[in-house]
């Protein structure tokens, strides 16, 4: 009888996810193949923090825009590598591109919340869109994007790039960004209401108006936060904003880690703003090994390698990944529990509270 209710419950555990992933894979839109007018003005603002290997590309990348009138800022972060020369030596060559050296860091403040702060006091153009220095865009991304924050009348929008990946460990977890996304978090209520436990999005791609940026209170409104992906739309939602995503396979690509190591960090390093908090982890850990390890669940994970070009690799040995993911929300857990929380490029990092009774998101 105890075997027989188990198994009904994990193949509920998994139909679940299974049938809200079906769902959502029609709600999941590119943004849409159309451009706004020519001449549509964007500042494009990347934060960079030791990021030597990537710049250069992404920079390029952006300049590459066709249909907007651009300027790009680079803010460096106190790199200790050579992204600074590299950013000068482009912007020899294109007027369109300022770098900026970042001010200290205040107490209290996460890196990548101040620098995307003071670059937004530097941008001078209407439209801000924040970008993180390992991504590269498509000439026609930034108008496509344009067209989907005005067609979605939301105050803030974000796009989820193709994830490159190399390492083996790369290609088990970081795919798993589309899958949790659509197994877990009802587009239908992120598109038609605006509780802040409908927010999410992708980090490393948000474009938003001056006007609702500056009433939500940007960066400043999470700037303990390391896990910008969910606090910047839920402080949009709190401020009566909605938030939009979409899939941007076509028009953005991103190798987020290029390590074993590199995954684990990162993905540990913000965990206690999701998975991994004191409270959400046990239910996560239930929902996850409870359904995600049966083959029902695999179906999902095979069509999200495919929609999005993914590693089939990752997709085959997708149980292994997720146990891999739950590990590492309990590394997190435990590190935090003792003092010695993850560090990322060179600072350590805090907890931070949870703002909001926010049911918990992936």
């Amino acid at each position: 009888m105890i075997l027989e209710l188990l198994a009904v419950v994990a193949l509920i555990l998994a139909a679940v996810p299974a049938l809200l992933y079906l769902w959502n894979s029609f709600l999941f839109r590119r943004a849409p193949n159309r451009e706004l007018a020519s001449g549509l003005k964007i500042s494009v603002l990347i934060p960079a923090r030791n990021e030597e290997r990537s710049i250069a590309a992404c920079v390029e990348s952006v300049l590459a825009s066709r249909h907007v009138q651009l300027e790009v800022i680079v803010l460096d972060d106190h790199s200790e590598d050579r992204t600074a020369q590299i950013v000068r030596q482009i912007s020899r060559n294109d007027s369109r591109l300022r770098f900026e050296p970042a001010p200290p860091l205040p107490p209290g403040w996460c890196g990548k919340q101040h620098a995307c702060f003071a670059l937004s006091k530097l941008a001078r153009y209407p439209i801000l869109s924040f970008l993180d220095a390992d991504v590269r865009l498509a000439p026609d991304a930034l108008a496509r994007m344009a067209a989907f924050l005005t067609e979605s009348k939301a105050g803030l929008v974000s796009g989820f790039p193709r994830q490159e990946t190399g390492t083996f460990l790369e290609k088990l977890l970081i795919p798993l960004i589309h899958w949790l996304l659509l197994c877990y978090l009802p587009l239908w209520g992120m598109r038609h209401s605006r509780r802040s436990a409908f927010g999410a999005g992708c980090g490393q791609w948000f474009m938003t108006p001056r006007e609702a940026y500056e009433k939500a209170g940007g960066h400043e409104a999470i700037k303990e936060s390391l896990h910008d992906g969910l606090t910047l739309p839920r402080a949009y939602r709190r401020a009566g904003y909605l938030t939009g995503i979409c899939e941007t396979t076509d028009l953005a690509v991103c190798r987020m880690y290029r390590s074993g190591s590199a995954v684990c960090n990162g993905l540990a390093k913000n965990a206690h703003e999701g998975m991994g908090s004191a409270t959400a982890i046990v239910p996560w850990t239930i929902l996850l090994l409870g359904g995600s390890l049966l083959p029902l669940a695999i179906v999902p994970r095979l069509h999200a390698a495919w929609r999005f070009r993914q590693s089939w690799i990752g997709a085959l040995f997708h149980p292994v990944g997720i146990v891999c993911l739950v590990a590492i929300q309990w590394y997190a857990l435990v590190r935090r529990s003792i003092g010695q929380p993850v560090g990322w490029k060179g600072r350590i990092t805090r907890p931070v509270p949870r703002r909001s009774p926010d049911p918990p998101s992936p």
